[in-house]
C-alpha cells in the first residue's frame, strides 16, 4: 500500500511538472558526497558544474536547477529513498548522478514508476541501463573498455596472460572481459587470481604469477594506495615491461597513482574511454577549464561522465522545446550523438547506452613527466554484453 501511495504521488508530480507552465527543470542528483567514495562523487558533480557554468542555467526558457543528495556509499536502500524524496517531496523532473552501480540500481525502479528521465553519469556495470526504459547512460561500461583490449592484446603478439584482479563485482566483470576477447582472439589464460578489495600487500599474489612466468599480466584493483603498492611489488620480483607485459584498466594508472608508482609505472598498458592528455582542442580546453574551476585539480572518468551527462540533458530538452516527460527526453536521447573531450560518442537507440571510442595506451615519460600516451583507439564500441555484434 506504501509503494502504491509512493508512486501516485510520483506520478502527480510527473504530471505537474510537465511541459505545461513549468519554469524550473529540476534536476535530482544522487552521488555520494561523502564517504569512501567521495571523493568519486564530487569529481562527478564538479563535471556537472563546469558544464553548467559554461553553457548557462537556462534551457529551452527554463532555469535549471540542482538538488543534490548524498548516498554516503554503495547503498541501493539509501538510493531508492533519495529518489523517491526527490521525485515526491522535491518535485524533480531528471534524476542523475549515479557514481556507483548500487546507487543506480537502487533508484532504477523509482524513474520508471515515476516516468523520469535518469541519466546514469558513472556506474558501469553492463546490466544498469537494462533496469529502467528511462534509463540513459554517458559513462562506460566495464565490459565495453575490456573486452576489446583482451582482443586487442592478443592481436599485438601476446598468446598467454594470467589475471589478477580485485574480489567484487568490477573486478570479476573486468577479468571476465578481458579474458573473453583475449581467448576468443585465440590467447589462453594459464592462471587467474583474486586479491581482497582493501589489500596494501601483494607480495603473495605476485610471487603466484612469478611462478606461473607468464608473456602478460591482466590486472583490475580499486585506486588510492593499491596501484602503487602492486607496482612495487611487480617491480621487486622483475614482472615488468618489456619483458612481462602488464596490461590494466585506466584506474591503474590514474595521474595520482602514476606519481605514487614512479618509474615503476613506465610501460604498463591501460585500456580507458577517457585519457586526460588526449591532445585534441576540445579535450584541452575542458581540462584547462576544469583545473581553473577545481583549484588546479585534473578532470577524471567521473568528471567527464558528469560533463556529458548534462550535454545529453541540454541537448534533450533543447530538441524537446523544454517537455520534460521522460518518455519526451528519452526519446530525445535516442541515437544522439556529439563530439566530446574524450572524443565521438553517441547513445545507442535500442540500449539507450553509450558507444564510444576506447583508447589503449601506455605510459610513458614525457618532458620528464610520467603520463599515458595513447597508442591505439577503438573507434564506435558498444557494451559487447547487449546492442554489440556478437
Amino acid at each position: 500500500m506504501v509503494k502504491k501511495i509512493v508512486v501516485a504521488l510520483a506520478m502527480g508530480f510527473g504530471l505537474a511538472g510537465g511541459a505545461n507552465a513549468q519554469e524550473t527543470v529540476k534536476i535530482g542528483v544522487i552521488v555520494p558526497y561523502s564517504g569512501p567514495f567521495a571523493d568519486a562523487g564530487n569529481q562527478l558533480d564538479a563535471g556537472i558544474e563546469l558544464y553548467i557554468q559554461q553553457h548557462g542555467d537556462e534551457v529551452a526558457g527554463k532555469k535549471i536547477e540542482i538538488i543534490r543528495k548524498d548516498t554516503g556509499g554503495p547503498s541501493p536502500d539509501v538510493a531508492k529513498r533519495l529518489a523517491q524524496e526527490l521525485v515526491v517531496r522535491d518535485g524533480v523532473d531528471i534524476l542523475a548522478g549515479f557514481a556507483l552501480t548500487p546507487e543506480a540500481l537502487g533508484a532504477a525502479d523509482v524513474a520508471t514508476q515515476a516516468e523520469k528521465l535518469m541519466v546514469v553519469m558513472n556506474a558501469a556495470t553492463s546490466v544498469v541501463t537494462e533496469m529502467s526504459p528511462y534509463i540513459v547512460r554517458t559513462s562506460v561500461t566495464i565490459p565495453q573498455v575490456n573486452y576489446p583490449f583482451g582482443k586487442w592484446a592478443y592481436e599485438s603478439g601476446v598468446t598467454q596472460a594470467y589475471t589478477l584482479v580485485a574480489d567484487y563485482g568490477p573486478g570479476h566483470d573486468a577479468e571476465q572481459s578481458f579474458a573473453r576477447g583475449f581467448t576468443e582472439a585465440g590467447g589462453e589464460i594459464i592462471g587467474a587470481d583474486n586479491t581482497p578489495v582493501a589489500n596494501p600487500d601483494f607480495s603473495a599474489y605476485v610471487q603466484r604469477v612469478r611462478g606461473a612466468d607468464p608473456e602478460a599480466v591482466y590486472i583490475f584493483i580499486p585506486g588510492g594506495a593499491q596501484p602503487a603498492a602492486i607496482g612495487k611489488a611487480l617491480a621487486e620480483r622483475g614482472l615488468t615491461p618489456p619483458d612481462t607485459k602488464i596490461f590494466g584498466q585506466g584506474e591503474l594508472t590514474h595521474p595520482e597513482a602514476l606519481e605514487s608508482m614512479g618509474e615503476n609505472a613506465l610501460g604498463i598498458i591501460t585500456t580507458f574511454h577517457y585519457t586526460l592528455e588526449r591532445d585534441d582542442p576540445l579535450n584541452n580546453e575542458f581540462v584547462e577549464a576544469y583545473r581553473e574551476a577545481n583549484d588546479g585539480r585534473s578532470p577524471d572518468l567521473f568528471s567527464i561522465g558528469g560533463y556529458d551527462g548534462m550535454h545529453l540533458i541540454y541537448e534533450a530538452l533543447k530538441e524537446t522545446e523544454g517537455d520534460t516527460s521522460g518518455d519526451a527526453l528519452v526519446e530525445a536521447a535516442k541515437g544522439m550523438s556529439w563530439d566530446s573531450p574524450r572524443g565521438p560518442m553517441s547513445i545507442d537507440p535500442e540500449t539507450r547506452d553509450v558507444v564510444q571510442t576506447v583508447y589503449i595506451r601506455e605510459v610513458q615519460e614525457v618532458d620528464g613527466v610520467l603520463q599515458n600516451v595513447i597508442i591505439d583507439e577503438i573507434p564506435n564500441v558498444k557494451d559487447p554484453l547487449h546492442g554489440a555484434d556478437e
